[in-house]
């Protein structure tokens, strides 16, 4: 890793409806995630580090980011507290994703390479699809990766395993919140 590189902070799928099937029993997990996710963001800003949102746009293709945000916001429950949580400020990026990896045909790789960035830290959802091919993607595009462990959510049956996969193949790092803004630092001196 280059001295001075930058650390990212990934925030993945967090603006939504939660109108998919199972969302109600994602909902909960997601809210924790989204305090995770804000909880960095800040630590983050406050660094003057980058924050991206990568987020599909949920078949909305004619709308941007945006007004996913105020979709999101304007929907009862659990999608209105993350978006709430969640709202980008104006320091924050943002790609739309058409698939699972935030690198997958978006202008992500662009992005990082001209703000510097060389360490992932990802927060979002879905762990087990989502935030895993992000992180293999990253991972084979020589990026560190972490994974910040309470900044994620996903299907229960699944945590222990796509965190498993995560560490076990090497794609990314699992760390504790607590503990990610000290792993991102070793990047940033």
């Amino acid at each position: 890793m280059a001295t001075g590189a930058l650390p990212a902070l990934l925030v993945i799928d967090m603006i939504g409806m939660l109108d998919f099937p199972g969302a109600d029993r994602l909902a909960p997990s997601a809210v924790r995630a989204a305090r995770g996710a804000r909880t960095l963001r800040d630590r983050f800003h406050r660094r003057g580090w980058p924050v991206v949102y990568a987020n599909d746009n949920f078949a909305h293709w004619q709308s941007d980011f945006r007004e996913l945000v105020a979709m999101a916001s304007a929907m009862p429950g659990a999608a209105s507290r993350i978006a709430g949580l969640l709202e980008p400020t104006p320091q924050d990026y943002f790609v739309l994703k058409p698939k699972h990896s935030a690198f997958l045909d978006t202008a992500l790789p662009v992005l990082l390479a001209k703000l510097g960035v060389q360490r992932l830290l990802l927060t979002g959802m879905a762990l087990e699809a989502c935030i895993l091919a992000t992180a293999i993607d990253g991972n084979a595009r020589e990026f560190e990766v972490a994974v910040a462990r309470e900044g994620v959510a996903g299907k229960p049956e699944l945590r222990a395993a796509a965190f498993k996969v995560l560490s076990g193949s090497n794609a990314a790092a699992v760390v504790a919140l607590d503990r990610a803004v000290a792993w991102c630092a070793r990047a940033a001196r």
